[in-house]
């Protein structure tokens, strides 16, 4: 019953929410540098949050520096969201957020170089998550692979955090799904939903690594990230912003230069991080050989696409002698 309840008050806080998105035009607009054509409510990744919230509450109060870290982070991208806010602004208050979470990880009595390495790959893991939110599914259908991955390590391996907690973000990836895992999607998860379920999968995470002592649990977030790190790499290489927007991974070249629909695009992923995750398991014994595995087929994978299919892309040299 109690789970049942959960659902209604997520699909309620969500229905509410794209009231509020309409009247305050809190809306997508395609451009250049977009995956999509069509104009869409932005922010319906507030979900996230909202089921945090009432674990929160519900819970007795656990996690408080968390949920500190996450309510900053949660509502300073809600208000780029709304109107662009200034990249210091939001860069001062996400390294407070990751502070916040960072005490609670009891991470400051620890060595000064193991809060080096988490800012940096905590960082990483947030910015990077935004970029997933212009294809249709992608943030809450690879979140989902990922948190189902976490509760099952939780349940039969380790008990690293309260399951409530997992159960509750599995919900509301669910209920978001139902409204962007669609060929047309009704709503975008927006800064607000890529940053905040990227902050708790970050947390949870965390918490396992730190529990056991094993950094080869990041294999959760293989596939995504190799997409991510080699395509900045990539995008080092010629000679662009890595700042700035852009449709250069894997998946944007999928979606928009080969014209593959966003779901299956998005399942793809979806799949082959579940087979990651699965792999994994039941290799736990040679983890850090499995990751590496990992990382170097991924690695080579993302290498040969992008050497056969970046030449559709506008700022391939070849897309751009065939224009000249």
């Amino acid at each position: 019953m109690y789970y049942i309840l959960l659902i209604i008050a997520l699909f309620a806080a969500q229905l509410a929410y794209f009231r509020v998105a309409d009247f305050f035009n809190i809306i997508d607009k395609p451009n250049l540098r977009s995956s999509h054509t069509q104009i869409t409510l932005l922010g319906g990744g507030i979900l996230f949050y909202i089921g945090l919230l009432l674990y929160f509450g519900l819970e007795g109060f656990r996690y408080p520096w968390f949920f500190v870290g996450l309510t900053m982070i949660t509502m300073v991208s809600l208000a780029d969201d709304i109107r662009p806010r200034s990249a210091k602004l939001r860069l001062v208050i996400h390294f407070t957020a990751m502070a916040f979470m960072f005490y609670e990880w009891g991470l400051f009595q620890m060595p000064w170089y193991f809060t080096l390495i988490a800012l940096i790959l905590c960082t990483g893991i947030l910015n990077a998550y935004n970029f997933m939110d212009g294809i249709n599914g992608m943030t809450g259908g690879y979140s989902l692979i990922v948190a189902v991955g976490l509760w099952y390590i939780n349940s039969y391996f380790i008990a690293f955090v309260d399951n409530e907690l997992i159960y509750t973000l599995i919900l509301s990836l669910l209920v978001f799904s139902v409204f962007n895992f669609r060929t047309k999607a009704k709503c975008f998860a927006g800064d607000v939903g890529a940053i905040s379920v990227a902050f708790i999968l970050v947390f949870l995470l965390g918490q396992l690594i730190l529990k056991t002592g094993d950094f080869s649990y990041i294999v959760l977030l293989a596939v995504y990230g190799v997409d991510t790190v080699l395509t900045i790499i990539h995008r080092l290489i010629l000679k662009k912003n890595i700042f700035t927007a852009h449709r250069k991974h894997a998946f944007q070249l999928m979606a928009n230069e080969l014209k593959i629909p966003h779901l299956l695009v998005s399942s793809f992923y979806m799949l082959l991080q579940s087979l990651v995750i699965i792999g994994f398991l039941v290799f736990k014994t040679w983890s850090y050989i499995y990751l590496g595995v990992i990382i170097f087929t991924l690695s080579l994978a993302y290498f040969l696409f992008i050497d056969h299919f970046f030449h559709l892309h506008k700022d391939s040299p070849n897309y751009l002698k065939k224009k000249s």
